[in-house]
């Protein structure tokens, strides 16, 4: 065989090599999304609860101070997230803005009165645990009214526990999807080099030492495709956190690091499994099967 023949060889199998990576590569990285909604699932759910906010409306012969100190013996309870007081000023400025200016000049003192916005912790954004706070608020001699919407409560929970189901199918099939196109990819990778496998078996090699380089570079066709799959995963999060950059506080640097090691682990895993289910078939079949 001539040199150049050689080379032509040589550049065929790094083109075919490469072309495995990238596409090993795109299937982890389904594996990746599907990894990062399931591990931030319940942060991304318990944002969204804490998100929906009480409004604790105060007499209107309640003082700030008064409103100030009922503030924070309010956020000392063990359901409360967190609390912000709205001062009649803020108050006025929202409903200007929602009414417009004319509509509070007929009045001498501002109709509006104090209040507090309160966020719940995730575990008690339901219906009936929404009610009992109502009543453990209403229970204040300062406090004329607390406000929610009980629909949306239940329109939030509702279409979370929906978003939860379809998620999971979705998960499972992609999951499902990416070991089959990852074992095809090995496959037909392993196979091209089927006639070296034979000649080596010619010479007398063991079935172990003929895996041991092909398991060898499984791992680090494993590696290279986990750290490209990560590599573009955290490029559109990157580009994705400048639109959402609320939603992106639930990503803590502990889930980052868990979803990069579930794709290093599935990208090595797959690639090694089917490698050496792969190699032990090639190895069992005769001469005349190799060109089939």
């Amino acid at each position: 065989m001539s040199k150049e023949e050689n080379k032509i060889i040589r550049r065929r199998l790094r083109n075919a090599y490469a072309s495995s990576i990238i596409s090993i590569s795109m299937v982890l990285l389904l594996i990746g999304v599907a990894a990062l909604l399931i591990v931030n699932a319940r942060s991304v759910s318990d944002y969204f609860k804490e998100n929906m906010q009480l409004s604790v409306l105060l007499r209107q012969d309640v003082t700030e101070d008064q409103a100030r100190e009922y503030g924070k013996s309010v956020e000392a309870l063990p359901f409360i997230k967190s609390t912000h007081l709205v001062t009649r000023e803020e108050g006025a400025a929202e409903l200007e803005e929602m009414l417009g200016k004319d509509f509070l000049s007929v009045f001498e003192t501002s109709p509006v009165p104090l209040s507090i916005d309160i966020s719940l912790k995730a575990d008690y954004v339901s219906a009936d645990s929404v009610a009992i706070v109502r009543k453990v608020l209403e229970a204040s001699p300062l406090v004329e009214e607390v406000e929610y919407q009980q629909t949306l409560v239940e329109t939030l929970n509702e279409n979370l526990a929906k978003i939860s189901v379809v998620l999971s199918v979705f998960i499972l099939l992609m999951l499902f999807i990416s070991f089959v196109l990852i074992n095809n990819t090995v496959r037909l990778n392993v196979f091209s080099r089927r006639f070296t496998i034979h000649t080596m078996q010619l010479v007398g090699a063991t079935r172990a030492f003929i895996r041991r380089p092909f398991m060898k570079g499984a791992v680090v066709q494993g590696l290279l495709s986990a750290a490209f799959a990560l590599a573009v995963l955290y490029g559109v999060l990157a580009l994705l956190r400048k639109s959402f950059p609320q939603l992106f506080m639930v990503f803590d640097t502990r889930s980052m690091m868990l979803v990069a090691g579930v794709v290093v682990v599935s990208g090595v895993l797959i690639c090694m499994l089917s490698t050496f289910f792969v190699v032990n078939k090639l190895v069992s079949l005769d001469k005349d099967h190799l060109y089939y």
